[in-house]
């Protein structure tokens, strides 16, 4: 997630939860998709706005950034996730610093990628149902002097909020490529290399760059 383009999809996949009720029905509704695609373009205008603000510094933005990442995201769902089939083979302490840890290490590696937005917009092109539970909101984000990116966002309705679980970017899965990266990682160290890992990248981070 070196280039621009990961950094400027780090940067809009972030977002407060909207005030519109929504309801938790057996299948995804109308509304749902609707309040699902409204969600995402607004975070992706409130991510731009702490993006190009210059009343700021440099850690203010960091602290806004990483409040709308941390309220925008399910956390715990996908940690579990790309943790996948070591989370029932991890002890409660283990599981309990590795969902720390996890939440932690993303906030602080996309709050920090803050000096490469350079003019690139965003637009909602669809929104459809994914499964009973999901959304499936297909964003184009265009790049002043490159290809255009697609990117698909992956909404749950979850407690009358809306949260994102997956971005999918040109097709390709974040969620389902940190697992692999976490289980490589697991099958040489074990969860206690994984956990040892994941401190010391957070660590090396810092508060601000």
């Amino acid at each position: 997630m070196q280039t621009r383009r990961s950094f400027f999809l780090s940067c809009t996949a972030v977002g407060a939860t909207l005030a519109v009720p929504i309801s938790l029905l057996a299948a995804v509704s109308p509304q749902a998709v609707e309040g699902a695609s409204a969600f995402i373009a607004d975070l992706a205008s409130q991510a731009i706005k702490i993006l190009q603000s210059s009343s700021d510094k440099i850690e203010r933005r960091e602290e806004k950034f990483r409040g709308l990442l941390s309220t925008g995201f399910d956390m715990p769902f996908i940690a579990r996730f790309v943790l996948g089939k070591h989370w029932r083979k991890a002890t409660p302490q283990q599981r309990a610093d590795y969902q720390a840890l996890f939440a932690e290490y993303l906030l602080k590696s996309y709050s920090r990628r803050m000096g490469g937005y350079s003019g690139e917009t965003f637009t909602v092109a669809a929104a459809r149902p994914a499964g009973k539970k999901d959304i499936m909101v297909k964003t184009r984000i265009v790049q002043p002097g490159g290809p255009p990116i697609k990117a698909d966002w992956r909404v749950r309705p979850k407690n009358g909020q809306y949260k994102i679980i997956d971005i999918m970017v040109e097709g390709v899965s974040m969620a389902v490529t940190q697992r692999s990266e976490f289980n490589a990682v697991i099958r040489q160290r074990g969860i206690p290399g994984l956990l040892q890992a994941l401190r010391a990248r957070t660590e090396k981070f810092g508060v601000a760059s």
